[in-house]
């Protein structure tokens, strides 16, 4: 049944974003010949559609597939975020890179439960000082950088995950009446 024409802006704007990206991440595996990217791109979408196009039609796994990327883009927002945007960073020329690392980010705390959620993204400090060791091993050189940290007097910051998800909502409170105070008093 088509789209009726008063359906379509409720269905027509939530959909453009996810569907546009899709559509350009595929032209640029395309023009970039990037044909094995490309081989399992369509491969994930062909096993998700065999297996939910007879559950849900083709618009219900359409829409299950963007509702899907709409909860893994908030989650990956939140678990980036608390580790970086709530940090007080000024610039500071003369600081070295390694104070700078620990200066940008912190830690959440580690638990089986914050390993799990965050993807062991918790550990971001050990993560920006080695962005190209697995994830699941940066726990193991947590306490080597700790004992670093102490050594030389660089604070290692670590937060409880709770306080980490409260410090984002405060961030972004202050920067809106921030945002708020410089527009009503232009």
């Amino acid at each position: 049944m088509p789209l009726s024409a008063p359906a379509l802006p409720a269905v027509g704007p939530p959909m453009l974003i996810p569907m546009y990206f899709q559509y350009q991440i595929i032209t640029t595996m395309i023009s970039r010949r990037d044909w094995v990217d490309l081989a399992w791109a369509m491969s994930y979408y062909a096993r998700f559609f065999i297996t939910y196009v007879p559950f849900y039609g083709i618009l219900g796994a359409v829409l299950f597939l963007n509702f899907i990327r709409f909860l893994e883009s908030h989650w990956f927002v939140w678990v980036t975020q608390m580790n970086h945007l709530v940090m007080e960073i000024d610039h500071e020329p003369y600081r070295d890179w390694f104070s700078s690392q620990l200066v940008a980010t912190c830690n959440v705390e580690q638990s089986f439960f914050n390993d799990w959620f965050s993807g062991h993204l918790n550990f971001q400090i050990e993560h920006h000082l080695f962005p190209t060791m697995p994830r699941h091993n940066l726990h193991k050189v947590a306490p080597l950088v700790k004992s670093l940290c102490a050594k030389h007097g660089i604070k290692y910051q670590e937060k409880p995950l709770l306080r980490a998800m409260l410090d984002i909502i405060r961030c972004l409170k202050k920067s809106g009446e921030l945002w708020l105070d410089a527009y009503l008093h232009k």
